[in-house]
């Protein structure tokens, strides 16, 4: 990489931050500040113009609430840009946010951020167009398994396998690493979305009543399990009969949360499995040591590291704050970016550094 005097002027004073674009949450971290915004990935729009409204959480609260003019959505699908310019908009919202807490004018950002590892060249591109576009002086892109693992603290760096399994809101990224590099790796479009609708899906099949995806993701948190849990609990659900058409609650128990969820859960058992076929016999000796590690909204489903742990014959532990990994990754790049720069991914049609 050339040496470039005014981007290392630039860099002395600009603000380098580091975002995991997630499905359903962005977080953004500030080199030398930590993580300073951690909001829902929802923009609210004006059907006509298309210009945004609200962003972040003040928009996921007007979901299911708005009128006719006004669509909340959100510009990612699959941990994938699936609306360029409302991503855009999102992205620069957080960065001016960022830039509003300095007292003086700054350069624009140098940026690092959290991509899924099964995405193509063209998804890879859009991420970092929209971040450029967005106010951005240099973006790199970092797979989020990559940036999960560093922020969970395992030790990729060294020859000893490391395995991390990311279960965001779009996608679960399973990778083994070893010597600052992936050797096995899968990325599932099979996430904490696809419980939501399982839960969804199973009170429309069972009970007739239609149910709203925020009220799926609130009983998942609340008594959604992967395992038996010690003292099984139920909890009452609010939403429109369907054959009546009226508003309807109805008490549903974890053991059936459960039955939703199972589906769902077998695929992220089976892609692990999948993937721990192709690991070499001696990372599967250091895995048998170091165990496994979950990290994403997703690895707080109670009861995941006991049926993982059982079904892997593995040790599988949740690592500290998993929610925040991706982010915290990011952030230990840009604290040391010249030892952090081995593990971020280039772009096939041009590299990832803008001038």
């Amino acid at each position: 990489m050339a040496f470039n005097p005014l981007n290392w002027l630039l860099g002395l004073f600009s603000l380098d931050i580091g975002i995991d674009l997630g499905t359903a949450n962005t977080l953004v971290h500030v080199r030398g500040k930590g993580i300073v915004i951690n909001e829902p990935s929802w923009v609210a729009i004006d059907k006509r113009s298309r210009q945004p409204l609200a962003i972040g959480l003040q928009a996921k609260e007007m979901v299911g609430r708005t009128s006719g003019n006004i669509v909340v959505l959100r510009p990612l699908r699959d941990g994938v840009i699936s609306e360029f310019e409302i991503t855009e908009a999102m992205l620069e919202y957080f960065i001016g946010k960022v830039h509003e807490q300095s007292v003086v004018p700054l350069p624009r950002p140098r940026v690092v951020i959290g991509i899924p590892s099964g995405v193509t060249e063209v998804e890879k591109r859009a991420v970092y167009d929209a971040s450029m576009s967005a106010g951005a002086r240099e973006t790199y892109l970092i797979e989020e398994p990559t940036a999960a693992a560093l922020g969970a603290g395992l030790p990729i760096g060294e020859t000893r396998g490391s395995m991390i399994v990311d279960i965001g809101g779009g996608t679960t990224e399973v990778a083994v690493l070893s010597m600052a590099g992936v050797v096995v790796s899968r990325s599932l479009r099979v996430a904490g979305d696809e419980l939501d609708q399982s839960i969804v899906q199973y009170v429309r099949n069972k009970y007739n009543v239609l149910v709203g995806e925020r009220i799926a993701e609130l009983i998942k948190w609340n008594i959604g399990s992967a395992f038996p849990l010690p003292v099984e609990k139920t909890v009452e659900m609010r939403g429109r009969n369907l054959v009546t058409g009226l508003p309807e609650s109805i008490e549903i128990s974890s053991v059936e949360v459960r039955e939703a969820l199972s589906q769902s859960v077998q695929v992220i058992v089976e892609t692990i499995k999948d993937a721990l076929d192709e690991v070499p016999p001696e990372i599967v000796a250091d895995l048998m040591d170091t165990g496994i590690c979950l990290a994403g909204g997703g690895a707080l489903l109670h009861g995941l590291a006991e049926r993982l742990s059982d079904e892997l014959n593995l040790r599988v532990w949740v690592a500290e704050d998993p929610l925040t990994c991706v982010v915290r990754g990011t952030g230990i790049v840009l604290d040391d970016f010249s030892a952090g720069s081995r593990y971020l991914v280039g772009l096939e049609r041009g590299s990832t550094r803008h001038s």
